[in-house]
Parts: C-alpha cells; structure tokens; sequence
C-alpha cells in the first residue's frame, strides 16, 4: 500500500506561536497581511441620474438592452422607443453631405436607381466655364446644408453626348427615378448674382427637393422654404454689418 502524504494549510494570516518565534528573532519574514477584496461601490453607470440625457448618449445597442431596466418608468421607457426609433430611420436614410463626382457608367445607380425618399440634384458642366463655377459654388454650400439630398456632378457630355456647351450650367432633379425638374442655364438661379439661397429658393418652387433632416415632417416644402428665408436674411443683415464696419473704419 502506498503512502500518503497529507499538507495541512490553514486559515489565509493564521500564524503558530512557533512562527511568531522565529519572526521574532528575525529568522522568518514578517508575516504577510491577510487579503481584504476592495470594498463594493456601485457602477458609475448606475449611479448617474436617469433622464432624456442619459438616454441620448446611448447608441442603438444599448437601447435595446435597456428594454426591461425601465419598466417601472412609463416617461423613460416612452422616451427610449422614441429614441430608439430615431436612431433606427436615421441609420435607414442615407447622408450625403457634398456634391459627389460620378461618369456616365455611374449615372443609373446614383441617381437612376436611387431610393425613393432621397431626392437627387444632378450638375451638368464642364471645367473652364465661368457660370458653370458660380453655380458649383452655390451647391456645394446647400449638399453641405441639407444632407439628406443627393448632390452630384457629372461632365454634360459624360451624360448626354454632344450636349451642348451654351446650355450648361445645366441642373437636373430626379425623385424616384424620374426627373422631376430641368433647369438649363445660370439665368434660372439670378445669372452671375446666383447665391446659395436663390437656388435653394428654385429647386424647392414646386417639391420639397432640400431635406436637412431624417424627420420626414421637417421635409415639407413650407419648412424647407421657411428656413431657406430665415438664410437668406441672416446673410443680407450680415452683409449690411460688414459694409458699416468697411465704411467706420474708412
């Protein structure tokens, strides 16, 4: 039979009085402090007040998980869907944000083949024509503005061959895959005094063409043209202010 050999430990910080012997006459090293586990504090997630702020720092994610922590709170749980909701349509609507350059093999998936909620500006030019970069500008400030529509540049000829120079600046509106507006030279948007706001003014004439929200409330044309006025005057008033300041410092 063989042997067996038993190691006896005990308690974690329990010492024998032979033990504390030898430590006391320095033949053993002083006895180590016993563990003591850091003492519960809670999360600092938990801690934080429960509001609409708390909300709108979650990502979608962490909304679905909060599902069944606010049950007992009818105004957060309300507030949770909503938001959730939001997050959701948002993510769903594409953003744009700037006048995207495409060729003639991309015009059918870009524009063509473009959801039926995104609105499509399409620019016809070419390099070396004075109004044609007049008008760029101007677009290029309204994709920046309203980034729920769809800006893109193409060469005219890229598009339409043998198009003709004297008609460009040409702009082209699509919706759903159909044109919705043709506008063909740089008279339409005010000539060589075109700003931004003139033609937000005459691409939002007769369909809410400009969105800067997912809301599709906030894509009526009423609300696009009232804030498309509101522009325009903040920059008029802003203008008055600089000429005064030229004119004091004269």
């Amino acid at each position: 039979m063989g042997d067996y050999h038993f190691v006896y430990k005990d308690v974690e910080g329990t010492s024998t009085e032979w033990d504390d012997l030898q430590r006391k006459f320095g033949n053993l090293p002083p006895k180590p402090a016993p563990f003591k586990p850091p003492a519960w504090a809670p999360d600092d997630e938990d801690s934080k007040q429960k509001d609409k702020d708390w909300i709108d720092r979650k990502n979608e994610e962490e909304l679905e998980d909060l599902e069944d922590d606010l049950d007992d709170d009818r105004f957060l749980e309300e507030y949770r869907k909503k938001r959730l909701e939001e997050l959701k349509m948002s993510a769903r609507i594409p953003r744009f944000g700037s006048v995207i350059p495409i060729v003639g093999a991309d015009f059918v998936r870009e524009v063509s083949q473009a959801p039926p909620d995104v609105w499509v500006v399409v620019f016809l030019y070419k390099e070396g024509i004075t109004e044609c970069g007049l008008l760029f500008r101007c677009l290029e400030e309204l994709a920046e503005r309203y980034p729920f529509t769809k800006f893109v540049k193409i060469i005219s000829t890229d598009c339409i061959p043998n198009y003709p120079d004297r008609n460009l600046p040409t702009v082209l509106v699509y919706n759903n895959g159909a044109v919705k507006a043709t506008y063909v030279g740089l008279h339409h948007f005010g000539s060589q005094r075109c700003t931004a706001e003139g033609v937000a003014f005459k691409l939002c004439q007769s369909d809410p063409v400009l969105r800067n929200s997912e809301n599709e409330s906030d894509s009526s044309r009423q609300a696009v043209m009232e804030g498309v006025r509101k522009q325009f005057i903040q920059r008029v008033v802003s203008q008055h202010e600089d000429d005064d300041s030229d004119e004091s410092s004269d």
